[in-house]
């Protein structure tokens, strides 16, 4: 059965370790620059296994934050998660995207990652978030883009097997690439004062924590984690597929290298 979110990476536990993974080892890039003053109330939407929920809390201390996704199964995860760390100042909801359960203007600040990749309609996702926010309001949006991805040794096969990955997303509605995308879509759903960085990831010999955190633990797993649909499908021969995967942990490897973007965009209403 397929995913109403449109989220191609699945809900097993192996998914919800690498979301995990992925939000420790990029916690610096992507939110050094991200916190919420005491007092404010603040909507993530599209929360999943509350990956990004624990940093959210640990850099806005005194906020208040409604954390909404879709998946029941998610939402469990984020739950034990909030749970076991003693979150406070949380609450945890469903609801979609599109059609959000809040009353206009009921949040002063909105924060989205990775999130807009999985939908089929990004920007009226946009328009419905913008709604719930307060005029002068914030919103944080953070997302990746597969076509940034660059490594050593260079290999057809991993290359192959990413933009199978990305026939995955295309197919489920969602797109792979909408980090470059970012600025004309936030505009054009009505917000201003856009400004979007690129949040570069680069990983070499010298960044262990990098090789195993983001390379091997984050990228290279994500696209594993496709091999059985990219295989049923058709869109690669299991060996080529296997070929790709073994060439992608080999730039984590002596004398590899990776490097891939996100893209960071703040907006106000």
């Amino acid at each position: 059965m397929s995913d109403p979110s449109g989220y191609v990476h699945g809900h097993s536990e192996r998914e919800a370790v690498r979301l995990s993974d992925q939000a420790d080892t990029l916690a610096e890039i992507l939110h050094h620059d991200t916190a919420y003053p005491a007092g404010s109330t603040v909507l993530e939407a599209g929360c999943g296994v509350g990956a990004q929920t624990g940093i959210l809390l640990s850099r806005s201390g005194g906020a208040r934050i409604v954390s909404l996704d879709l998946s029941l199964t998610s939402l469990s995860c984020a739950r034990d998660s909030a749970a076991s760390g003693r979150w406070e100042d949380v609450t945890f909801a469903r609801g979609d995207i599109h059609c959000l359960p809040f009353r206009e203007g009921a949040f002063d600040h909105l924060f989205v990652c990775f999130v807009l990749e999985h939908l089929q309609a990004p920007l009226n996702a946009l328009i419905s978030l913008r709604r719930v926010l307060k005029p002068g309001g914030t919103l944080t949006v953070i997302e990746g883009d597969h076509g940034s991805a660059f490594f050593h040794p260079d290999s057809r096969y991993a290359t192959a097997a990413i933009l199978a990955l990305e026939r995955v997303q295309r197919a489920a509605g969602g797109n792979p690439r909408i980090g470059r995308e970012l600025y004309p879509l936030l505009s054009s759903s009505g917000f201003r004062n856009v400004c979007v960085s690129p949040r570069q990831v680069y990983v070499d010999d010298s960044k262990p924590g990098l090789i195993e955190g983001f390379t091997r633990q984050t990228f290279t797993a994500m696209v594993e984690g496709v091999r059985e649909r990219v295989i049923t499908a058709g869109m690669l021969a299991e060996e080529d597929f296997d070929r790709g995967i073994r060439d992608l942990y080999r730039t984590s490897e002596g004398g590899g290298t990776f490097c891939y973007t996100f893209f960071k965009a703040f907006a106000v209403r």
